[in-house]
């Protein structure tokens, strides 16, 4: 057993250092992007796959730290375990501006889309787990985009656009714009919206401000008003207001209330007053 752990330490080092995620327990290959990133993550076996994203600079801590330092099983049945490893990287004071996009396939079918951190330690379960390096921002945004509309029962497609959401790429804020504004299904509507709101900015405001009035499925628009109460208060609080005194539909009316209320915003509550008062 002390054999092991120390062979499955070497492994995820020398994983790690060239940087890819912290990975233990698993049949490691890594294979250059070949063109077409639909193609190379497919296997009839469950395997797992992953690459890298460009995404904004911050603290993208996404791991499942534990209070003895583990990390995360990425197999359910957790027939590994993830050892006590340090981060194999330097962590850098202004956070990282990379991330690891993790597949899993079986059937030649994407099971799973997830988002780790690289200095994550992961457990792949035994599995093979292949690494693609140089894969382009937009061929990601291509293939995420072809993903969501393969998967029927969204268990794939809610990974897939929190990955579109991180990538701080130009085409996948286009992907994420359309799919809230034109998507047939509710749900990923409800999903696009949701996270254009954590990217706030000019484009995300008028595509949330567009569902609330013009969607035509009242959950739709009751999540776009959610979503507008996780814009920057100064974006989002105005424009709460602004549903709440317009807003013909009664329960998108009772949501942005709820909203401002929770919001505790000077501006927000004094209209509130305003409406009790009258």
């Amino acid at each position: 057993m002390r054999y092991l752990a120390g062979f499955l330490l070497a492994s995820a080092v020398a994983f790690g250092q060239s940087g890819s995620p912290n990975v233990v327990n698993a049949r490691l290959e890594t294979r250059a992007f070949s063109g077409d990133l639909s193609a190379q993550v497919k296997s009839s076996a469950p395997a797992w796959f992953g690459y890298a994203i460009k995404t904004k600079r911050g603290d993208h801590d996404s791991c499942c730290w534990s209070g003895n330092g583990g990390g995360c099983w990425l197999e359910d049945n957790r027939s590994g375990a993830v050892i006590n490893t340090r981060p194999t990287q330097p962590i850098q004071l202004e956070g990282s501006d990379t991330v690891a996009l993790l597949v899993r396939a079986e059937n030649n079918q994407i099971q799973k889309i997830h988002i780790y951190s690289l200095e994550c330690p992961l457990d792949a379960g035994g599995l093979p787990f292949t690494w693609i390096t140089g894969v382009p921002a937009a061929k990601s945004v291509e293939f995420l985009d072809q993903t969501i509309h393969q998967d029927i029962s969204n268990r794939v497609s809610n990974g897939a656009i929190l990955a579109l959401s991180m990538q701080e790429d130009p085409a996948a804020l286009d992907a994420l714009v359309k799919l809230a504004r034109s998507d047939a299904s509710p749900h990923i509507r409800e999903q696009a919206l949701f996270w254009l709101a954590q990217k706030a900015g000019a484009r995300a405001s008028a595509t949330i401000t567009d569902a609330i009035l013009n969607d035509p499925d009242t959950n739709v628009k009751k999540r776009a008003v959610f979503a507008l109460s996780q814009l920057p208060k100064d974006e989002g609080v105005p424009k709460l207001i602004e549903v709440a005194r317009t807003q013909r539909n009664p329960e998108v009316r009772k949501q942005a209330f709820f909203w401002l209320g929770q919001s505790k915003d000077p501006r927000a509550l004094a209209y509130i007053e305003e409406v009790l008062t009258k």
